[in-house]
């Protein structure tokens, strides 16, 4: 199939040839149109998000960049009580990149937004000079109909509990160990997986679910800081209550990491009133890829604190994580 050319970012005819690559995987009656702007329905309030994946390698153990992009639009938008139903791409590739592989990953977009239900209506495509982009970029943004009024950083009680919706971990170690050709003896997959059709799960829950978030970039501990900051309130959680992998224990204890700072993309971490804190943890475990789910804590008044009580029953701080500890994850 050849390789990427600066002339297939030129906007002639080389262009359209990538352009029918696209189609072929892409191809929507909004789409098809090929405007410069798509006109879309939506009933109601909307929630839109946008974001850029720059993750190395582009294909690790559990999925690839494409698959990556639609999962963490649309877990953008579930997490704050949306439906999504909308995505733009654009690609930035670098002269050289194989044809092939592009071609794979725009399958694997195609494959995940079918599974999702949302449709990919608009995009762009620019190609750079070779060392420029590190292979592909996508950036994505996402458009989705609100059905949970409310849920927000801003809105967590105390009183409420913290609930993660499986085990942690698994995207961080699994990038990591593909990046660095690492043999830790493990078999760690990524996790990566759109979250919502277990969301509208919730959707009857209504205002007793106050905050979502799914735990990327900085893991659990990050998210939990935001949250504590953002509510002013304080959490504390229960290090036997988080449920982790053994392989994913054993590969923090061999690279010295800490698996509250580990990258998720098929995870979710919610706040809910004490009063359903149960029925969410019942609804979620009845999907078979949240078995694991579990209430792992609770939240204070306070002033933005976050502890654990760890498995010794001494008490810790949680802090927000610094510095750079696992680059290109997403």
């Amino acid at each position: 199939m050849g390789r990427i050319e600066l002339k297939h970012g030129g906007g002639g005819r080389s262009s359209q040839d990538i352009l029918k690559l696209f189609l072929k995987y892409f191809d929507n009656d909004i789409l098809r149109g090929l405007e410069d702007a798509s006109i879309l329905n939506a009933n109601g309030e909307i929630a839109f998000t946008t974001d850029s994946f720059v993750v190395k390698p582009l294909f690790f153990p559990g999925g690839d960049i494409g698959k990556l992009s639609i999962c963490g639009t649309v877990n953008d938008l579930s997490s704050r009580g949306a439906i999504p139903e909308y995505i733009s791409t654009s690609f930035i590739i670098e002269e050289g990149f194989e044809i092939e592989d592009l071609e794979k990953i725009v399958k694997s977009m195609a494959e995940t937004a079918k599974e999702v239900g949302v449709k990919i209506v608009t995009g762009d495509t620019k190609v750079v000079e070779r060392g420029k982009a590190d292979g592909l970029y996508i950036n994505t943004s996402g458009i989705g109909v609100v059905k949970i009024k409310g849920i927000s950083a801003h809105n967590v009680k105390p009183g409420d509990k913290v609930i993660v919706t499986g085990t942690l971990g698994e995207h961080g170690i699994s990038v990591l160990a593909k990046r660095e050709g690492l043999n830790l003896n493990v078999d760690v997959v990524s996790d990566c997986a759109p979250l919502n059709r277990v969301v509208e799960k919730l959707f009857p829950l209504g205002s007793e679910i106050h905050a979502m978030r799914d735990p990327t970039r900085g893991g659990l501990a990050a998210v939990l800081n935001e949250i504590a900051v953002s509510s002013h309130v304080d959490i504390r959680i229960y290090e036997s209550e988080i449920p982790v992998k053994e392989e994913v224990v054993n590969a923090c204890e061999i690279l010295g990491l800490d698996v509250l700072t580990l990258a998720n993309e098929g995870k979710l971490v919610i706040f809910a009133s004490p009063t359903v804190a149960d029925d969410v943890v019942a609804i979620l475990k009845s999907d078979p890829l949240f078995g694991d789910c579990n209430i792992i804590g609770e939240v204070y008044q306070g002033k933005g604190i976050v502890t654990m009580k760890t498995v010794y029953g001494t008490e810790r701080f949680v802090d927000m994580p610094a510095g750079e500890i696992l680059p290109r994850i997403c």
